[in-house]
């Protein structure tokens, strides 16, 4: 993407053939060794599966005891659980390289005498780097042009201080990693990939793993619990079933068919997967995810900190006001600029970069170039530079030709300028309220001031220089015209909104009226609330929404206090400033078009278009997610249990047919279960009261006893069915075959009508009618079709050794399996009933 920019004379770049000349010679810049995906390997990993290798188990015992059809049956179980993982695998290996691909930065280097955005791989041997404040530096190289350039080499050094560098000193050599603090610079690219410093420590870098979330832990401890309890009741069932007169390999057998009905595989599948794929939605809809964990947070965020310029305004930056002091009159856009208009809008604009790309300093260049007499920048460089800082913060450039002329102009906050440059009180006092004017119409405000310096020995701090205020310019940074609407989706669903920028606290808030903010009414500024012990800072930032003037640690202090509140923060940043806050918030957002590289580095998303609204989406993304989610995991919770029941009750209780399921039955019902919870239950679209329920507080997890023990009842329920049919079969004079027969059956349809029901543990089971999710609907028809034809099939009968049922059997087996759940839905009433007089329902 090409980009115009005033590119300093002498510096052309690569052509195309010397770009692919170097890529051929020297390589790309990758800097890690990728692990190439092997179909073969991720087999391998799936034969580490606990329920493979007891499958695996189960066929081999079968061969041994000349049950040929079963070992058969159990060798096609294989390949279908094993292509079952395989498909889920490929389908998050794609989401998650498809997430890698587009978080890849992008960087500034000069081609052809253009210069072009690229994809950091793509930077060669020999290419003009440009880098700038908030950039991380991507390939080591020499510096060839410089402004005021400083650079944090912690990455590599491990000391935290600014470094200070220039084509002209003794260290003017960048290197990949690194962070450019202030200024900018133009270096001659040495070496890439694996040929930089960063390269050769890339590999122990790329191994770092991320921390398990609060839930993935839960899930790792609860599989583990009941992968003991499997290991406990095999011994157990082994035992019992070989005191009792059973063979050594039937007992074995038997122990390990309640191995595999207790075992829960597809919980971490369900976790992995739901995560992964709703990584990818998100990345679809405009959202960059950089972990999946933040996924799990989304929905539990209880309050966005957000910047104002370009998140809740345009940052269209239009020059709407110069107020000129020499002639004390404010001119405005709506006139052609008078010539003192056009002094203060020169001396502002040689203030800015070089190569601009703050929206303010953009508009100052163009009104610059629309309204000069002649272009003057081409004969002036920068010599020096004072880059922003302070608070509140201004910055100072220096200017010189060739024949020695000196320019130095600064801007910054009115109240910094006024500082440095105006020592008459009544003159300060007009202007003050000037400025207070023009912010309370939420202009965004900045003071001009010049100064002259002979000499090359300039004071340390630009505050030394001797300057004379100039004027004032105001620009109008218009909200953007769906903030209104964002803002009420976000207190809709319970999450409060606050504005932190490093505006004056009248621009602040006129913007924040106009946007729509509640309690815009009060502001606070950054040194006040700094100055605030912890208990009233915790009690100021809950009860304040706009924040001006914020600072660095302001920014962090204010997010701590958040958290220390107990809040869930998100936080919107694009600047350097913002990194630690961001670093520091529960989930970071960077801005994709107007973030610097340090702050999409420190955010754990990115919004690719700049608009607010995407993250109404992704909170609404992340309580889908884990809506579903729980739905999930909580019907393989409640469908195990009876199967736990089937397999272990009738041998433990002494009834006459102990062993009623056998090995196939029961990775049959495996085989059923596992594309419902990680498939189907994923595409359940958002239930419609989502985005009006308050956020759930992130610490707690629906594995805790009081969200697992409706999930314990619903399968115990289901176990008594099943009981009760066994029982009433075998009371009527019933053999073991009608009794197997009948409990297989009930087991099913009580298998689909909980996939009904669990699609809502609010709305009605008619309700969900209406989700059209086309996956369930096919899930559901298949497992119809396939009882009947293991009812009705002979062959089939034979093999899973039941027995057609006749209309009364099937009936009785029928109501059984809807009584056995569908007494939920009466626990789903009483529940909106109770919602309706309290307002701390979770869902």
């Amino acid at each position: 993407m090409s980009i115009h920019v005033n590119i300093p004379p002498g510096i052309k770049g690569l052509s195309e053939a010397q770009v692919n000349r170097s890529r051929e010679e020297h390589g790309n810049n990758n800097q890690f060794n990728k692990t190439k995906h092997q179909w073969w390997s991720v087999l391998l990993d799936m034969l580490k599966e606990p329920m493979l290798v007891l499958l695996i188990a189960v066929a081999v015992l079968y061969l041994i005891t000349g049950e040929l059809g079963e070992a058969m049956f159990m060798l096609v179980a294989i390949v279908l659980v094993s292509g079952i993982s395989f498909y889920q695998d490929n389908r998050n290996r794609k989401a998650l390289e498809a997430l890698e691909k587009l978080n890849e930065p992008l960087s500034k280097v000069i081609r052809e005498g253009q210069l072009v955005e690229i994809p950091t791989h793509d930077i060669v041997v020999g290419d003009m780097l440009l880098i700038e404040e908030g950039n991380i530096v991507n390939a080591d190289g020499e510096i060839v042009h410089s402004n005021d350039f400083m650079v944090d080499e912690s990455a590599l050094t491990g000391e935290s201080y600014s470094v200070y560098k220039s084509e002209t000193g003794n260290d003017n050599k960048v290197y990949s990693g690194t962070v450019v603090v202030s200024g900018l610079a133009i270096c001659k690219v040495k070496n890439v990939g694996f040929g930089t410093r960063l390269g050769k420590l890339g590999e122990s870098l790329h191994s770092i793993k991320e921390e398990a979330t609060p839930l993935q832990v839960q899930i790792r401890k609860f599989v583990r619990v009941m992968a003991i309890a499997g290991i406990a009741v095999f011994l157990l069932v082994c035992l019992v079933n070989f005191l009792s007169g059973q063979s050594f390999t039937d007992s074995l057998l038997k122990g390990l068919t309640l191995a595999m009905s207790v075992l829960p595989e597809e919980i971490p599948v369900a976790f992995t997967t739901f995560m992964a794929l709703g990584s990818w939605r998100l990345i679809k809809s405009g959202i960059i995810v950089k972990k999946i964990s933040t996924v799990e947070a989304l929905g539990s965020a209880t309050v966005i900190c957000t910047d104002k310029t370009g998140t809740i305004t345009e940052s269209s930056m239009r020059l709407q006001e110069v107020y000129a002091f020499s002639s004390r009159t404010s001119y405005s856009q709506d006139n052609a600029w008078s010539k003192e208009a056009l002094e203060v809008i020169k001396v502002s604009m040689w203030a800015s970069e070089p190569v601009p790309f703050d929206p303010m300093e953009k508009t100052l260049h163009e009104v610059y170039v629309q309204n000069a007499d002649r272009d003057e920048r081409p004969q002036f460089g920068m010599v020096h530079e004072y880059p922003l800082g302070g608070t509140p913060p201004m910055m100072t450039h220096v200017f010189e030709d060739a024949a020695g002329n000196r320019i130095i102009a600064a801007k910054g906050a009115p109240e910094a300028i006024l500082d440095v440059s105006l020592q008459d009180k009544e003159s300060r006092s007009s202007i003050e309220s000037k400025v207070a004017s023009l912010a309370a119409r939420g202009y965004r405000v900045l003071g001009v001031a010049r100064s002259e310096f002979k000499g090359t020995d300039f004071p340390e701090e630009q505050q030394a220089l001797p300057f004379v205020f100039i004027g004032l310019i105001a620009f109008y940074d218009p909200p953007k015209a769906n903030i209104n609407s964002v803002f009420k989706g976000f207190y809709d669903a319970g999450i409060a909104v606050k504005m932190i920028t490093g505006d004056n606290e009248l621009t602040s808030k006129a913007i924040a009226l106009q946007s729509g903010l509640r309690g815009a009414e009060e502001t606070i500024d950054g040194k006040r609330l700094m100055q605030l012990d912890a208990a009233e800072m915790r009690k100021q930032v809950g009860h304040l929404t706009v924040f001006a003037r914020m600072f660095p640690d302001a920014k962090l202090k204010a997010i701590t206090a958040l958290k220390e509140s107990g809040h869930i923060v998100a936080m919107t940043g694009d600047g350097v400033n913002d990194a630690p806050a961001l670093k520091a918030s529960h989930i970071g957002i960077a801005m994709g078009q107007r973030g610097t590289e340090i702050a999409k580095s420190a955010a754990a998303l990115i919004i690719a278009d700049d608009d607010l609204s995407k993250m109404l989406d992704a909170v609404a993304m992340g309580r889908k997610i884990y809506a579903n989610l729980k739905k999930a995991i909580q019907y393989i919770i409640s469908i195990h249990i009876p199967i736990i029941g089937a397999v272990s009750l009738p041998l433990f209780l002494g009834w006459i047919y102990p062993n009623i399921l056998t090995p196939v039955h029961v990775i049959f019902l495996e085989l059923i279960m596992g594309p419902t919870c990680s498939i189907v239950y994923e595409n359940e679209p958002m239930e419609k009261n989502t985005m009006q329920r308050p956020p759930r507080p992130f610490s707690t997890t629906f594995l805790l006893w009081h969200e697992m023990s409706v999930s314990v009842i619903q399968g115990l329920a289901i176990t008594m069915g099943i009981l009760f049919v066994y029982q009433l079969n075998v009371r009527l004079g019933g053999d073991e075959a009608s009794t197997r027969t009948m409990v297989f059956t009930t087991l099913i349809i009580a298998n689909i009508f909980l996939s009904l029901v669990n699609r809502s543990f609010y709305y009605p089971l008619t309700s969900s009618f209406n989700n059209r999710n086309y996956l369930m609907t096919a899930a559901l028809s298949v497992t119809v079709v396939l009882l009947v034809i293991i009812l009705y099939v002979p062959l089939v009968a034979q093999f899973f050794k039941v027995i057609p049922l006749s209309f009364e059997a099937i009936s009785i087996c029928l109501a059984t399996g809807m009584v056995s759940v569908l007494w939920f839905e009466l626990w789903k009433w009483l529940r909106r009933i109770k919602s309706k007089y309290s307002s701390d329902i979770q869902f």
